[in-house]
């Protein structure tokens, strides 16, 4: 019986290079010379450090540039606030993974709705669609491509 799995996941490895290419652009900045601001990356945390608000904000913006070019989604980010402490701004960004609970409910009852020949069962933090044809589970590949869900979404394990 054909299936496949939903999940949501980042390549912390191509996290790390999108990181350091953001730091490099930033020492490269004529706006931020003699600045002291800097990318640190901790597993799936973060932290953007600078001396001013509007700098985190730039900064911000260098990084989103920085993953999309690493072919990193930008919705699989979760925004912390900027805070700012002495001569310090600072602010986290949490990589998310994994398709949280309710989400995963959401897909499914999306999939029911539509009436596809399929079968979702949640299994952690993913959902597997399995089916008896090769030919529903793409449409429902493309049923899930099409909505405007708020975290990204990969099909992997792809089985006949």
């Amino acid at each position: 019986m054909p299936s496949f799995d939903v999940v949501s996941e980042v390549d912390i490895h191509q996290a790390g290079n999108a990181v350091d290419q953001a730091n490099r652009v930033v020492s490269n900045r004529f706006d931020f010379k003699g600045v002291d601001a800097k990318f640190e990356r901790e597993e799936r945390v973060i932290t953007i450090v600078a001396e001013a608000e509007f700098q985190v904000q730039q900064m911000v913006d260098m990084l989103q540039n920085a993953l999309h070019k690493c072919d990193i989604d930008i919705k699989s980010i979760e925004y912390g606030d900027i805070q700012a402490s002495g001569k310090q701004c600072k602010q986290q960004l949490t990589l998310r993974h994994g398709i949280a609970s309710d989400t995963c409910k959401k897909i499914v009852k999306m999939i029911k709705a539509e009436k596809f020949k399929v079968q979702a069962q949640i299994q952690a933090e993913q959902v597997r669609i399995s089916g008896k044809k090769r030919d529903d589970l793409q449409a429902v590949i493309g049923f899930l491509k099409a909505q405007k869900l708020d975290i990204p979404l990969q099909f992997v394990n792809f089985r006949d």
